[in-house]
């Protein structure tokens, strides 16, 4: 598809379905309604994290958990999963433009930064009090943004409140199996399997936009050039990074 729009404009930002592709390469086929352009003021880095990680963040809370970012809505009392990472400091941030109380999980290395993003309690997953999930607080989670893998329903559930949610961004075959099962008992609590599946650009202009005007943030946790992606490859699937992780070719950059 020829990007009529945006053969004048230098760098357009587009979503581009991750499992399309399986490797890293300098021109890619894009669609004009997932396109849109990258303002001077958003460096190539920071736009490289939005189209995937922020995306999906943004659906989560907004489309399922149903936050208005304006902070409109009615409070709400968000825990994010590995909130430390890609999707998960995207998360944090989102929840708190939509005035909600957020408890996030990360490592102890991690915690400061988390409140940096503004956090308003933080789990030390690592910790006997961490790994229940407990808020400090005694506060129950409306919605859970789970970014992380080997959580059991059976940890979730006595935190949520009565018609709470998990909205699992990578479920497994116990996930869908839980999701089955609330859905036929009729169930108040859920665990929603999440798939991100964007139809238009609205989404993603909009993310420029709060990046732009600097209400959203993409956190670095390492760059590196095209000759060193298998570095970028092995720190992605180590699930320890803090933020995102780019790789640069020339101008051109990719994010994991």
């Amino acid at each position: 598809m020829v990007l009529k729009e945006y053969l004048v404009q230098e760098s357009p930002l587009s979503f581009h379905w991750m499992f399309a592709f399986c490797g890293l390469t300098e021109y890619a086929v894009a669609k004009e309604s997932l396109t849109v352009s990258r303002p001077e003021e958003v460096s190539a880095a920071e736009g490289a994290g939005l189209p995937i990680t922020a995306l999906t963040a943004h659906k989560a809370l907004v489309d399922v958990a149903g936050i208005k970012l304006d902070g409109s809505g009615p409070r709400m009392n968000i825990l994010v999963i590995a909130a430390s990472g890609g999707v998960g400091h995207y998360a944090v941030q989102l929840a708190k433009l939509g005035n909600a109380h957020v408890t996030g999980t990360c490592g102890a290395r991690n915690i400061e930064f988390l409140k940096s993003f503004g956090a308003d309690e933080v789990l030390d997953y690592k910790t006997p009090e961490g790994a229940t999930l407990k808020s400090p607080s005694g506060q129950k989670y409306d919605a859970v943004v789970h970014c992380a893998r080997g959580i059991r329903w059976s940890t979730f559930e006595p935190n949520l409140s009565n018609t709470g949610k998990v909205i699992d961004l990578t479920p497994g075959p116990s996930s869908m199996c839980t999701y089955g099962w609330k859905k036929l008992t009729f169930s108040k609590k859920q665990l929603l399997p999440l798939i991100l599946m964007p139809k238009e650009d609205k989404e993603l202009k909009l993310l420029i936009k709060l990046v732009k005007e600097g209400k959203l943030k993409t956190m670095f946790d390492s760059k590196h050039p095209l000759s060193k992606a298998q570095d970028a490859w092995a720190k992605s699937l180590d699930g320890h990074a803090t933020g995102k992780i780019i790789v640069e070719i020339q101008k051109l950059l990719f994010s994991y």
